[in-house]
């Protein structure tokens, strides 16, 4: 048999087959794309997390370690009522004050300009709230408790007969709050006295000094207590209470 080369005439490909293999490029190009625009995400620099906002007040740092007051309070706790919850109220405040005349204000004379005044509550509230946080942190100490300072226990026992009668009385005060709020040892005149205030409201609203304060909040106890606000009080006043800085706020009154 003969061996014979045939050379054959290339068929030209239909319209349809003219579309399908177009639209198969443009896929492979799409996909292609795709697959570069993934490896740039994946390699590029992460974003930048939103500033933390600014302005006239800071949070002051805790006057001990956050696990020094273990176990009365926990690190735990502290770690979130001081870093998140007062960090919130300073941050809010300085939002709240941007832009008015309350930013170049004293923090306690802006309490006394915004309190009662209804459009100003939320100046008011983070105010007082960062005030109260900041005095609640100095009237508790590692190893507190005990006994006062001979000055602060002479003028206890004149005003409640005893320094027990005083501890009684903060510890009803504390867990007779209905809700959120604070139990206060203040100077009154010539005399000390034992009151509560609800939410934000501190005694200097009514003219009162204030000697050391309890946070009665949930947040100020309910990771370590639950429900428990009395045993959290308790644990407080005969051991963790700053009786010194109590002692330290005394006038001359």
């Amino acid at each position: 048999m003969d061996k014979r080369t045939t050379t054959e005439t290339p068929r030209q490909l239909t319209r349809r087959e003219l579309l399908i293999s177009t639209a198969g490029i443009a896929a492979l190009q799409t996909a292609a794309a795709a697959a570069t625009a993934g490896a740039t995400a994946a390699t590029a620099a992460p974003a930048t997390p939103a500033a933390a906002p600014t302005g006239p007040f800071t949070l002051p740092p805790l006057p001990y370690g956050d696990n020094a007051l273990d176990p009365v309070i926990s690190a735990n706790t502290l770690g979130f009522h001081h870093g998140k919850h007062h960090r919130a109220y300073v941050d809010n405040l300085n939002k709240a004050v941007a832009g008015t005349p309350y930013a170049d204000m004293a923090l306690d004379k802006i309490i006394a300009a915004t309190y009662g005044v209804a459009d100003k509550s939320a100046v008011y509230n983070n105010a007082a709230q960062h005030w109260n946080h900041s005095f609640y942190w100095r009237s508790l100490r590692p190893q507190g408790g005990g006994e006062p300072p001979a000055a602060l226990r002479q003028k206890l026992e004149t005003s409640f007969g005893s320094v027990d009668a005083c501890r009684k009385e903060l510890l009803t005060a504390a867990t007779a709050q209905f809700g959120s709020g604070w139990a206060w040892l203040v100077q009154d005149g010539g005399r000390l006295a034992v009151v509560k205030t609800g939410n934000a409201d501190s005694p200097l609203s009514k003219g009162q000094r204030p000697l050391l304060t309890i946070d009665v909040w949930e947040h100020a106890y309910y990771l370590d207590y639950q429900n428990r606000r009395a045993d959290y009080v308790t644990a407080v006043i005969g051991k963790a209470l700053n009786w010194g800085f109590a002692a330290d706020n005394l006038g001359s009154a």
